[in-house]
């Protein structure tokens, strides 16, 4: 006796219901989907739900995320690299975005790259490369941490980093990788200065240690640098009570002397002209 024929018609049945049944399924997903874009950030909700439910079923199936290295990270705590690369207790590693998370690490100003590898079954490694801080820069009286490309790292200063060079004015952070170099060719320089203030984003003025400032011309810091190397060692400019040391002419070097220093050379001039007076 042939049974097919006679289970063929139930079993067609049944397929009709499953079929039907996915299909309402679908219908109700989208109109879940729908009712939360008409609500605004419910349609986020709804996804979220479904991701949330999504990794816990990979999980228990044993497709979470068992073993986390990162490499790379100096300034990025382990715990903030996580969060931003959204990486949770029930990850799962199958449907995890790389790169959409990279592209979310490399938001951080700190993170100049990164790379991120799932390696199956259960392992993610995450390599940061992270930038340099290079300087200080002090903008109306806020200092921040910026690397050699001018990006603010960080909007304070930390303790380890109070050392690094201190350039000030409105673009100063954009242009101190073309100063910097320079100076470290002058180290006897280079120690004595204290910040390095850029005029109207055209030249710089170095203040010293010692309260003198040294003018600069808009190009060919290099040379002037290089007079100013020279005066100090031959004639210890630098040592000297003076308030100002401009360097902005290629043909001269002018000194303002500080105000004492001014003020006792006009009292040893008078008593000079009072002497070959007196003479007379």
């Amino acid at each position: 006796m042939d049974y097919r024929g006679r289970f063929r018609g139930p079993l067609k049945g049944i397929s009709r219901w499953l079929t039907r049944l996915g299909a309402f399924g679908g219908v109700l997903l989208l109109a879940a989907l729908a009712y939360g874009g008409s609500k605004g950030d419910r349609l986020d909700r709804v996804l979220a739900a479904l991701n949330a439910a999504r990794d816990q079923a990979t999980h228990m199936a044993g497709l979470g995320i068992a073993s986390i290295v990162i490499s790379g990270n100096q300034h990025v705590s382990r715990e903030e690299l996580l969060a931003m690369a959204g990486v949770t207790g029930t990850t799962s590693l199958l449907f995890f975005d790389a790169e959409r998370a990279r592209e979310q690490l490399r938001h951080n100003p700190w993170i100049a790259d990164a790379t991120i590898l799932k390696l199956y079954p259960r392992e993610l490694q995450v390599g940061i490369q992270e930038r340099t801080a290079f300087a200080l820069w002090q903008k109306e009286g806020r200092v921040s941490v910026i690397a050699e490309d001018g990006t603010v790292l960080e909007p304070y200063v930390a303790p380890s980093l109070v050392q690094l060079p201190l350039v000030v004015g409105s673009g100063a952070h954009k242009r101190v990788n073309k100063l910097l170099p320079v100076l470290d060719r002058y180290p006897s320089i280079r120690d004595l200065v204290w910040a390095s203030v850029l005029v109207s984003e055209r030249r710089w003025n170095l203040r010293l240690k010692n309260g003198i400032e040294v003018r600069l011309p808009e190009t060919d810091i290099a040379s002037a640098l290089d007079r100013l190397a020279t005066l100090a060692r031959d004639k210890n400019l630098l040592s000297r009570d003076i308030k100002v040391v401009d360097l902005r002419l290629r043909d001269r070097v002018s000194v303002r002397l500080s105000d004492r220093a001014a003020q006792a050379r006009a009292d040893a001039l008078s008593e000079k002209l009072k002497k070959k007076a007196g003479n007379a």
